[in-house]
């Protein structure tokens, strides 16, 4: 199964910590869709105490529980033997080389076939309202 670690500030909102910022554009539908596909998405964030507790809070309250949070797994116990470093197989942050790409851009590379089709659907629709238009037009 895929795991995918994601930040929080200025990955899934806008970087305000330690305030939460506003939701980043469709930062929430696409990992709703990833949790549908199968992904455990782990929270991979900076906060501790009572600020991780807010942001795994806000997320829960948009719609994502975390598989795990700052842990590979829900049991994993943090102590000084524990790497704090997380194993996933994709890592989503604001931090990247060249910054956040954007959630529709990490949706379209990890999946390219359905966002093809997204594309092929948007152009459809947009073909048909032209032709309804010149209908209404032409009188």
């Amino acid at each position: 199964m895929l795991k995918v670690a994601v930040d929080f500030d200025g990955t899934i909102v806008e970087n305000k910590f330690p305030k939460i910022g506003k939701p980043k554009l469709f930062a929430f539908e696409t990992l709703k869709a990833m949790q549908n596909k199968g992904i455990l998405l782990i929270l991979w964030t900076v906060r501790k105490g009572e600020e991780l507790n807010n942001a795994v809070e806000f997320c829960r309250s948009n719609g994502i529980s975390f598989y795990a949070v700052n842990a590979n797994y829900p049991e994993e116990q943090h102590d000084e033997d524990v790497s704090r470093k997380i194993e996933a197989d994709i890592f989503i942050d604001d931090r990247n080389i060249g910054g956040f790409i954007g959630w529709s851009n990490v949706w379209q590379e990890l999946f390219p076939e359905e966002a093809n089709i997204l594309k092929e659907q948007k152009t459809i629709s947009r073909l048909r309202k032209k032709s309804i238009w010149k209908r209404l037009t032409r009188g």
